[in-house]
């Protein structure tokens, strides 16, 4: 962060600009977008009934893909996480 970027942030003039890298879960598999392509209300219950623990992005990445694949195929309408997580990302970027 340069000088200026730093005094504009103390002096509460930088505006804010949320991160498109790092995007919480939550707000990317938002109630509507997981009640629009599963049976599911939230992203939590998705990967709880997968026996997934995720608390961020990289412990998505840590999962197998293969493993990754087959639930999101099985419970959603996708045909794998790069698709559902294509249309996340193009749904959350549109609002």
């Amino acid at each position: 962060m340069s000088f200026d970027e730093l005094l504009k942030d103390l002096q509460g003039q930088k505006a804010f600009q949320e991160d498109p890298e790092h995007v919480s879960l939550e707000k990317l598999f938002n109630e509507s977008f997981m009640s629009k392509h599963s049976s599911f209300n939230g992203f939590g219950a998705f990967l709880e009934k997968g026996n997934f623990q995720v608390n961020t992005h990289e412990d998505i990445h840590n999962i197998p893909d293969e493993l990754f694949d087959r639930h999101v195929q099985r419970e959603t309408d996708f045909a794998d996480w790069k698709s559902m997580l294509a249309a996340a990302t193009k749904e959350y970027d549109n609002k």
